[in-house]
Order: C-alpha cells, then structure tokens, then sequence
C-alpha cells in the first residue's frame, strides 16, 4: 500500500498517466537521478525505485520478480555503421515482459489516461482478449492476440450511445498519444493487435520510458543479482 501520494510533487516519481500532476513532474524533474555520490547498491537502489514506479507500479515487487527474466532479447545488425552501429540499449528490456499485460497494453493503445485507469477498465469486463471477455489485468498476451476495448468505456470519446462518438482528447496529453511498434492499433473498432514482444535495435529501444539505458542498467543489476 502507498503511504504517499501517488503523484508528489516532493519525490516525482513518474507514473504511467497522464494526470496534470505527473505531466508537470515529468516536465520539470532532471532526466535522471544524481548517484555521483552514492554507492553502488544505493545506486543499484535508487533506479531500481525510480523505473518500477513508472513500469508496473501497481504490482508488488514478489509479483515482477515472479515475471522477471534475466535474458534480455535484441537485434542486432551487422550491416550498420556510425552512430546506428553502437550496441541496442537492452537494459530498457528489463520490463518487456510486463508490455504483455492487458492493463499496459489498454493503455499503450491510447484507450486508458493512466495504467490504473487501464487496470479498472479490465476489471470491470469492459476488455475482450481474442473476442471473449478477460477480467484479469495480468494477464499476458501473446503474438497475434487481439484486445478490445468498448468504446463506450474509454474517456476520451464522447457522445451519446449509439451514435458516432467523438475523439476528445485530455488537456496537455498530446505529446503521449503515440503507439509503439510492437502494437497495432485501429481507432475505428477500438482495438489492438499485439504483434511480437518489444525488442532493442541498435541506437533505440521499442519500450516507452522516461529514463536513459544507464538506469535502467543499474535496475537490471539490482534484479539480476537474485536469479
């Protein structure tokens, strides 16, 4: 259970939402921590602290480590060259796992303005996993599944039932409403399609984060060292 809020503008933690507060924090905080100064399972710690809060943290650690893989999946290319040649920053895969989520993908998809908001969409029957009704936010898709939204439940259309409803999107949540590569999304029937598990090319990763490869490196190695 939180014993603070869950959008402090003290500790800016980032979350996956596009609540006014969080946006602010993703706004005016530094890109990431300073651990000049800290050892190295402080360090280890700390990025541990800050990447779990935006990815998954409405699960509890037991549950992630239940889902955790230590082998992080890439591309390579042999064939590149400068810039686009350096090494994939497979460390931002640490979490892929949990992209297959129904609650993360609802939300991913732009059908949900927070993770949490994702999660109660689900809960409360309003997600189809491959046309049948799946009320279990953890649930993990596979390649080819397709999730469904009913577009009387998603926030940001409006209008009456049974007419054509109206994209209206939530104040400053613009800069958020892309899909990543590894989703296929159709607005007109409100759904998705989950292709393939995210992957890392050389110079990007397909995983929507906040934080550079380096801290979430340092995740990696706080995870790892228990498997």
């Amino acid at each position: 259970m939180r014993t603070k809020p869950a959008f402090s503008l003290s500790r800016k933690l980032l979350r996956m939402s596009w609540n006014k507060y969080n946006l602010y924090n993703v706004a005016t905080r530094e890109k990431a921590p300073n651990l000049a100064t800290k050892t190295l399972f402080q360090q280890k710690w700390i990025a541990k602290r800050e990447t779990r809060a935006y990815h998954g943290d409405e699960m509890t650690e037991k549950q992630f480590k239940r889902v955790f893989n230590p082998k992080l999946p890439t591309v390579s290319n042999m064939f590149s060259t400068g810039k686009d040649s350096e090494h994939p920053p497979v460390a931002v895969l640490t979490f892929a796992e949990l992209e297959r989520r129904l609650d993360f993908i609802v939300f991913r998809s732009n059908f949900a303005p927070s993770i949490a908001a994702a999660r109660q969409l689900v809960i409360h029957g309003k997600v189809n996993l491959n046309g049948k009704k799946m009320p279990y936010p953890s649930h993990r898709a596979k390649d080819g599944d397709v999730i469904s939204v009913d577009p009387n439940a998603i926030s940001t259309l409006k209008g009456e039932v049974g007419t054509e409803l109206d994209f209206t999107p939530k104040p400053f949540s613009q800069p958020f409403l892309f899909v990543p590569e590894y989703l296929e999304v159709n607005y007109k029937t409100c759904s998705s399609v989950f292709l393939r598990a995210p992957i890392s090319r050389p110079g990007r990763t397909e995983i929507p984060s906040p934080f550079p490869a380096e801290l979430h490196a340092l995740a990696y190695e706080y995870y790892a060292r228990s498997k």
